[in-house]
């Protein structure tokens, strides 16, 4: 039988079925035994094409049930996707196989639910060909669905969709549950029908149409999933259906109940088919059902929904005088939408049907009332046992690496594996082995990750640590070059590689030469607080408890490096007591010779250069980025380079990990953000998730901001993912509280650089006017009258100015506070009923009374 496994592993069905031909039943039995032995023990092997067409002759001829059949071809390693049913029917006539429907239902039970695709068209042949009728599963369904499209292989399949919906026997039978399965909508719309998204529901549409499909059936079913509710992408293709039946009056009318739920409640371009569907009825809709769903409706944020929805009562109420102030009250629930040209319509159309006049919402004058800042957190306590120390080693390499997690991690390190190694070292392989960390030295010895992964190897295993020492020695001796102090002498020259990178890797190679000491006491470095922060009279108290054991340079450095800016010279004097080069490094610092604070400078770099004839990714990047450089005062030499941030054009790299700046400069606000800045834009400008979600730690972090921190909110309002914008919306809140916000710098850099075509101006509406509910009403007043000069200044001002006017005049009327803004007047000097000019009349109305 090795010809047999030969043409089998080569995908020669022919062959295998020729070598089928002779066999009598017993053999064939003992032949499927070998084979499932076979397939097993090729774990690697990927079956798919030809070679699983070969398999599946192979278990149609050999096996004897339905069971072991699906259980072999339902393995993970095989793919149907691609493979010929032709042969395996054939197989299965030849044989006189009587289980091959009940296959075909088990291997459509073991179709893969994120991808129904695969498989689908062979089991579909195999039903097909015993005249059987299909399943109705979740997944056989979807894939039903996605078959519409998608048609593998040179089947004859590549009809039209409408004439392969006709030919289709399994029509009848899964169209109801069509609008059942949740999902089944991405199916209907994945791409396989190019640009045209209705293909599917225009083909059901004209074959009710040809009288083939029940019309009412389509109907009902389409509302009844859109009552079902989905993702909205998932219900665009019932609600084309929908609209593609085109439903008369009389099929609107038997439905209005439903439609009315669906206005009321449904998303947007479902309560909007609802509107339509209802608007068409002239009146024949329940006036005291239209009411109560009119004032759902009326709070929904679409505006074009709500401005619908008062057209259609203002119609009505002209309709039905007798009913007009009943009309009207209803109406007069949309003077309280947050919109304010709705608000005016609704007062309008209100008082216009004989309802008291509807006053717009306004609050008391007041300025912020925001909750007062309070201290961080303390620092979670030192990791006392092995077993917890583990456990935050697998959180940290499944994870991102939070900065205040690294730290506990590596002074646990230092603490348990020179007191407890051996117990440390059983219980930490094995979650090494599990999370695959490995020796690697491809990327070099100045790459935090590397590093960190060959301490934790080297805590597990002391064969590693030997294998290390000379690399950490000499990573040592090249950074010993780049001391923090003095921060005055000669120039040096710049690293090649970024602070963060050296400090750490430093820190690291220090940290694995101390695993072969003894009854370490831990870092001099671990912060107290949750920011990061070292308390000075805590790194006092540890240098004190050294007494004249030596001290690990880097360590130090980190530790002053997270001491507040402030002269403490009571404590200078205690540290300069204790007789210690150390204390007197501690000394030097708390009498002011500490970090100096850099100068920054508002910087617009480019895209990098093109690479070559074929880069698809240069196209798609930002034109332009606002950034911030920092330079050291005159005078101040940055042999780190932690002072100085130079931005590089738009998609060279800027480095990994950059959460860990947070815990390196925790009392430099300002200087974190401007390293941090190009990843905090690109969630603005390249779409990049969870990109600002920095900002709220950045924001519990001391010092100056500076015009980093205020560019960081200002595309932290406007990043792609509502993630990323909530966390600049917390972040602005927590400054606010605090006193620490500028909020018209950052209301001039959100201005400038939507006006510059930098940001989407239209994603701060929303956390701005949270911001406002919050509490913050005077620092967003404050910021949009900084926003709004350059915006009105621009050609063409960006989409979201008028909400920014609009919410403008609400929070000057809310604080009283007058605040000139350039440009508004030649706005309103325009002219005109653009909703631009509308709104700045608005705000210059507020600002006049």
């Amino acid at each position: 039988m090795n010809d047999f496994f030969k043409s089998l592993v080569r995908g020669r069905a022919s062959a295998v079925q020729a070598a089928l031909a002779g066999l009598d039943e017993p053999a064939r039995r003992a032949l499927g035994d070998e084979l499932v032995a076979h397939v097993q023990r090729r774990r690697d092997n990927w079956w798919a094409g030809r070679e699983a067409t070969a398999l599946a002759v192979a278990a149609v001829g050999t096996l004897s049930t339905a069971t072991k059949a699906a259980a072999l071809l339902g393995r993970r390693s095989v793919s149907l996707q691609d493979a010929d049913p032709e042969p395996v029917i054939e197989t299965a006539r030849q044989r006189g196989v009587v289980w091959l429907a009940d296959l075909a239902y088990r291997l459509a039970e073991r179709l893969p639910r994120n991808d129904p695709g695969d498989g689908w068209h062979f089991v579909a042949d195999l039903l097909v060909a015993e005249k059987v009728a299909p399943p109705t599963g979740d997944t056989f369904v979807a894939g039903w669905a996605q078959a519409m499209w998608w048609h593998p292989g040179n089947r004859e399949r590549h009809l039209p969709l409408l004439d392969w919906l006709r030919a289709d026997p399994f029509l009848d039978v899964l169209l109801p549950r069509l609008f059942e399965v949740d999902g089944v909508g991405l199916e209907l719309t994945s791409g396989g029908f190019g640009d045209d998204r209705q293909a599917a529901p225009r083909a059901l549409a004209t074959l009710a149409a040809e009288g083939r499909l029940d019309r009412s059936a389509l109907l009902d079913g389409a509302l009844g999933r859109l009552l079902r509710g989905d993702r909205p992408a998932a219900l665009r293709p019932f609600v084309d259906l929908h609209d593609l039946l085109a439903p008369t009056p009389g099929e609107v009318t038997a439905r209005a109940a439903t439609h009315l739920r669906l206005l009321a409640d449904g998303p947007g371009p479902v309560a909007a088919m609802s509107q339509r569907a209802l608007r068409g009825l002239a009146g024949d809709v329940e006036l005291e059902s239209l009411l109560d769903a009119s004032r759902a409706v009326l709070t929904r944020p679409e505006k074009a929904l709500v401005r619908g929805q008062l057209s259609w009562l203002d119609r009505l109420a002209r309709q039905r005088p007798d009913r007009a102030a009943e009309i009207a009250a209803v109406v007069a629930v949309a003077a309280e939408h947050p919109a304010a040209d709705l608000r005016d319509r609704a007062v309008v159309i209100a008082a216009r049907h004989g309802h008291p006049a509807v006053a717009a919402v306004t609050v008391a004058v007041a300025g912020d009332e925001l909750p007062v800042g309070v201290p961080a957190a303390a620092a979670p306590p030192p990791i006392a046992e092995v077993d917890e120390l583990v456990e935050e080693v697998s959180a940290l390499l499944g994870g991102r690496w939070p900065a205040l997690a690294v730290e506990r991690v590596l002074d646990g390190l230092v603490r348990l594996g020179t007191t407890d190694r051996e117990r440390l070292e059983t219980a930490l392989l094995p979650v090494l082995q599990r999370h695959q960390v490995s020796a690697d030295h491809r990327w070099g010895a100045f790459n935090v990750s590397v590093q960190l992964r060959a301490v934790l190897l080297a805590a597990a295993a002391p064969a590693e640590a030997a294998n290390r020492r000379d690399q950490w020695a000499d990573l040592l001796n090249e950074c010993d070059r780049r001391t923090l102090r003095p921060f005055r002498g000669p120039a040096v020259e710049p690293a090649g590689r970024s602070a963060l990178t050296q400090l750490y890797c430093a820190r690291l190679a220090e940290i694995g030469q101390r695993l072969d000491g003894r009854h370490d006491p831990g870092l001099l470095a671990a912060p107290t607080s949750a920011t990061g922060a070292l308390d000075p009279a805590a790194l006092y108290d540890r240098l004190a408890s050294l007494g004249d054991r030596p001290v690990w340079r880097w360590d130090l450095t980190q530790a002053l490096l997270r001491l507040p800016s402030v002269v403490d010279e009571a404590l200078a004097a205690r540290a300069a007591a204790l007789g210690t080069p150390a204390g007197d490094e501690l000394a030097s610092w708390l009498r002011g010779d500490a970090l100096p604070a850099p100068a920054h400078q508002v910087v617009t770099v480019g895209r990098r250069d093109r690479s070559g004839s074929y880069d698809w990714g240069y196209d798609r990047l930002p034109v332009r980025r606002t950034l911030a450089a920092t330079t050291p005062p005159e005078g101040v030499v940055d042999r780190l380079g932690l002072l100085t941030v130079t931005p590089q054009p738009v998609g060279r790299h800027y480095g990994g990990r950059g959460n860990l700046w947070l815990t390196v400069l925790p009392g430099h606000r300002g200087l974190v953000a401007a390293h941090l800045l190009p990843e905090i834009a690109a969630a603005a400008q390249e779409d990049v998730q969870g990109g600002a979600t920095i900002l709220p730690a950045l924001a519990e972090c001391t010092g100056a901001g500076g015009p980093a921190l205020d560019l960081a909110l200002a595309y932290g309002l406007c990043a792609r993912h509502e993630v990323d914008r909530v966390a600049a919306l917390d972040a602005m809140l927590m400054l606010a509280g605090a006193g620490d916000l500028d909020a018209p710098a950052v209301g001039g850099h959100l201005g400038a650089l939507a006006a510059d075509g930098q940001l989407t101006l239209t994603r701060a509406v929303t956390p701005l006017r949270d911001a406002v509910a919050a509490g913050a009403r005077l620092s967003i007043w404050r910021l949009l009258a900084a926003a709004l000069p350059p915006l009105l200044a621009a050609p063409t001002p960006p989409r979201g100015t008028p909400d920014l006017l609009t919410l403008a005049a609400e929070t000057a009327t809310a604080t009283g506070v007058r605040i000139d803004v350039p440009g508004l007047a030649d706005v309103v000097a325009r002219g005109g009923g653009s909703r631009l000019v509308t709104e700045a009349r608005r705000l210059a109305r507020a600002l006049a009374t």
